[in-house]
């Protein structure tokens, strides 16, 4: 098992680069079962859950060729068998390719889809909307089985705008006989991110990033070349990272309209921020203020994902902050372990108070998640002493060469193996 060790107390200074979004990369994954042809992914980080994504395209008959951080898949051998249950269980992200199956193959058989414990995610609105089109799913024995003699074309209006769920009617859909119009979609970058790949492979979906979209069923699609846009959430952490310590940090190629909500709280707490077309510059000189309220919501509000390593600055900010989890029911398992670093938290349901202490104590610590294990990071380069944070594995899903990033601005930094 991996375990990250981090020696507090420096300040982090210097210039780091965003790599492709995890939550961008893997709808892109799914989408490549469309087309017939070959696909190339560029700047395609080798992230663990982009990697289980490659071994189940590779498991349903892909030919994948990984050579450095672009990816050349070739579908044209696919079948609707052979995806290990296993597999499925590891990534939350599996889900995705049952839209693109059922378009293409007319049938899907899979397991129940894992990932990180924050909460029940519930798959229905991604079935209920592929019945829409004309799905039959039948749920027995832990498997999802599925036919589709014919996808058609409708209204599919979503009780919540869901991500997962609106990428894989939009996959379900894209060769689909007629028109469907998704009402109440979800309007993250990374959802107009899948309709430009699919509409560089020759699909005609438009209005990504509204809360309707709609989707031209075409006959088939062509493979394409694309590059996924950069990770906001990694931008993010960068930006919280570099106000926990006091830092001064150019983060290379983040975009401004992607982080918004978190720019503004940020802010509001203190830090300087200076946005152009090459980066975000952020910069802090003294222990930032609490944010009175961060409340988590579909974006274009404050992103869930990024809520973990907010806490974690808001332990050390000054004054008192109220978080609210809008999204996830499970997310604040984070706080116990900010507790025993010292941390003044209090948490009731879906609401954590948060009192500012001046400084945290390292402390061996545990991830329960991706996004508490990148917070935990976040809090220990601030903290006195030595933090060790135990199951890297959960970091290593979502961020690749975080470590290397860290030390080249001046954080004192090591993973190590047991």
């Amino acid at each position: 098992m991996k375990k990250t060790v981090i020696t507090g107390g420096n300040v982090l200074r210097g210039e780091v680069e965003v790599h492709s979004a995890k939550n961008s990369i893997l709808p892109i994954l799914a989408a490549v079962i469309l087309a017939k042809d070959e696909c190339i992914i560029n700047k395609c980080p080798p992230l663990k859950d982009v990697m289980i994504m490659l071994d189940i395209l590779k498991n349903i008959g892909c030919v994948v060729d990984y050579n450095g951080d672009r990816v050349h898949i070739i579908t044209r051998n696919i079948s609707a068998s052979g995806v290990p249950e296993d597999m499925i269980k590891k990534l939350r992200s599996s889900i995705f390719i049952l839209g693109p199956m059922l378009a293409r193959l007319k049938e899907a058989r899979l397991g129940y889809p894992g990932g990180c414990n924050i909460g029940l995610r519930p798959i229905d609105l991604h079935l209920s909307g592929l019945r829409k089109l004309g799905a039959v799913i039948e749920e027995k024995e832990g498997k999802i089985i599925c036919s589709a003699p014919k996808i058609k074309g409708n209204d599919v209006c979503l009780d919540y705008p869901s991500v997962g769920a609106t990428e894989n009617i939009m996959m379900a859909s894209a060769l689909a006989e007629g028109t469907t119009v998704i009402l109440n979609a979800a309007k993250e970058p990374e959802i107009q991110d899948l309709q430009e790949f699919i509409n560089r492979m020759g699909g005609r979906v438009q209005g990504a990033g509204t809360s309707r979209i709609t989707v031209t069923g075409v006959r088939e699609l062509s493979g394409c070349e694309f590059t996924p846009i950069q990770d906001r959430i990694v931008a993010g952490t960068f930006m919280i990272l570099a106000c926990i310590t006091g830092g001064h940090v150019f983060i290379k190629n983040a975009v401004k309209e992607h982080n918004s909500h978190l720019i503004e709280k940020l802010k509001e707490c203190g830090a300087k921020i200076r946005c152009d077309t090459d980066g975000i510059e952020i910069k802090t000189e003294a222990r930032l203020k609490a944010a009175r309220l961060i409340e988590t919501m579909p974006y274009p509000g404050f992103p869930t994902d990024l809520q973990s390593p907010m806490m974690a600055l808001q332990a050390v900010s000054d004054g008192t902050s109220i978080m609210v989890e809008n999204v996830f029911e499970n997310r604040f398992h984070l706080a116990g372990e900010l507790r025993k670093m010292g941390a003044d938290i209090t948490v009731k349901d879906r609401m954590a108070v948060i009192k500012g202490i001046e400084k945290l104590s390292g402390a061996v610590v545990n991830a329960h998640d991706l996004r508490s294990g990148a917070a935990l990071i976040v809090a220990g380069l601030s903290a006195e002493g030595v933090t060790t944070v135990n199951d890297q594995g959960y970091i290593d899903r979502g961020y690749y060469g975080l470590e290397e990033q860290i030390k080249k601005c001046g954080g004192s930094i090591a993973v190590t193996e047991e």
